[in-house]
């Protein structure tokens, strides 16, 4: 099972790094805060103060095609807030 699927990089988590030390990334579904925190600290090698999660119910999709009115959801996922030890960071794209 891979715990860590990508880290979340949108204006609301950037703002959020930047104010308060804290990272954002979408995490398998069955993962509890304790394997999360593993994962992070094993493959960043930072202290992690605490962990917040949160599931995110997927938004309604609709559009209107040739062969009619098609509506959907995109699906649920998971999602970890991270807060570091003062001081530390998270660089995402070292690891590319």
């Amino acid at each position: 099972m891979e715990i860590l699927k990508k880290p979340i990089l949108t204006e609301k988590a950037s703002a959020l790094t930047e104010k308060s030390n804290r990272f954002t990334f979408k995490v398998d579904h069955k993962a509890n805060k304790l394997q999360i925190k593993q994962a992070i600290e094993k493959m960043y090698g930072v202290n992690i103060v605490a962990i917040n999660t949160m599931v995110v119910d997927g938004k309604a999709k609709s559009r209107y095609t040739k062969a009619g009115f098609v509506s959907g959801r995109s699906p649920k996922y998971k999602k970890a807030v991270v807060t570091l030890k003062a001081g530390e960071t998270i660089d995402y794209y070292a690891n590319i």
